[in-house]
């Protein structure tokens, strides 16, 4: 059984887990320290998830980042993480459903998320869940 949470405040626990999940996601960037995780769980403009594993142990995380715009309130999941000896229990579409149920609670027109193609059982629970592909190119600038 997973729980999935807001993260409310910034722990030793919460630093550590991150210390343990960023590389799993990205080898290029470093897990966020205090500070910058205390912007992210203080932005209104973002909500930090966490998923715990039945024994309290924190196994995954979600950004969701909602904005308005001029043609509605859009929802953003971005970092999706789950720890390598969970996945395949329902983290991550535990993680996804609750990122769901919050950002539609909230009014949210849309909601989207990349995956890379690599990502095969990412991919398959996005389209299982209802995310459908667009039809977009994606530009990056890195000035």
């Amino acid at each position: 059984m997973v729980t999935v949470e807001r993260a409310e405040s910034v722990t030793a626990e919460l630093e550590a887990a991150f210390v343990r999940l960023i590389p799993q996601l990205s080898s290029s960037s470093p897990p966020p320290d205090h500070d910058q995780l205390a912007e992210i769980v203080g932005s209104p403009a973002t909500d930090l998830l966490i998923a715990r594993a039945d024994d309290g142990t924190i196994v995954g995380s979600l950004t969701l980042v909602l904005f308005r715009i001029p043609t509605g309130l859009r929802a953003w999941i971005e970092d999706v993480v789950v720890d390598g000896d969970t996945r395949g229990m329902g983290v991550g579409e535990a993680l996804n459903r609750f990122a769901i149920d919050l950002a539609e609670a909230r009014g949210a027109t849309s909601i989207d998320l990349t995956s890379r193609p690599s990502r095969e059982a990412a991919n398959r629970l996005y389209r299982r869940i209802g995310f459908v592909e667009r039809e977009t190119n994606v530009y990056r600038y890195q000035g």
